[in-house]
């Protein structure tokens, strides 16, 4: 009778064990979607000195170096492909700030040199500087998931602000546009 006993336990805790599971997942994905805005990415980098830029540059293209990101001028740091459909749609944006003064660098991310340069000779370069990221080593350490994703660089090379995906809509007028008019003092 003792056998029957544990076969009759045994059988138990295994109709308990699967509603317990489901309980579990559902308390956690209950709790998950608890968690606030969940359409940005934060950002570790925020308040940390910049990643190194790539030191190859597009060719045809201004470099620039680590020093640009801290000469005491903010900049704004700008991942993009030409092959990248949101990049192309948020160009006037970035011609827009070029003429407003903005710094703004365009790291050409796993892109072909020819496509890139014919891209922007075509459409107007918005860069002080391009540097060029074909293996997209960089983009890691920037933690650039996929372009386009732009940084707000401070003078003193700390990121202020991270934007992923284009310069547009909600998120570029009531998030980045006041960010980078708080870092450039207006």
């Amino acid at each position: 009778m003792a056998d029957g006993e544990t076969t009759q336990k045994r059988v138990s805790v295994l109709m308990i064990l699967p509603p317990l599971l489901f309980a579990g997942f559902a308390i956690m994905a209950y709790l998950g979607m608890q968690r606030g805005d969940t359409t940005t990415l934060p950002s570790t980098f925020i308040g940390r000195q910049a990643p190194a830029l790539p030191e190859q540059t597009l060719e045809g293209f201004a470099s620039v170096s680590d020093a640009d990101l801290r000469s005491g001028e903010v900049t704004v740091v700008n991942f993009w492909a030409s092959w990248c459909p949101p990049c192309r749609a948020e160009h006037p944006r970035l011609l827009e700030l070029q003429a407003e003064g903005v710094r703004v660098i365009g790291v050409n991310f796993k892109d072909q040199t020819s496509t890139a340069t014919r891209y922007l000779t075509e459409e107007r370069s918005p860069f002080i500087g391009v540097p060029f990221d074909p293996q997209g080593r960089a983009a890691i350490d920037w933690g650039v998931t996929g372009p386009p994703e732009s940084f707000i660089v401070g003078g003193d090379g700390t990121i202020l602000f991270k934007l992923v995906g284009p310069m547009a809509g909600t998120l570029y007028q009531e998030d980045f546009l006041p960010a980078l008019h708080e870092a450039l003092g207006r």
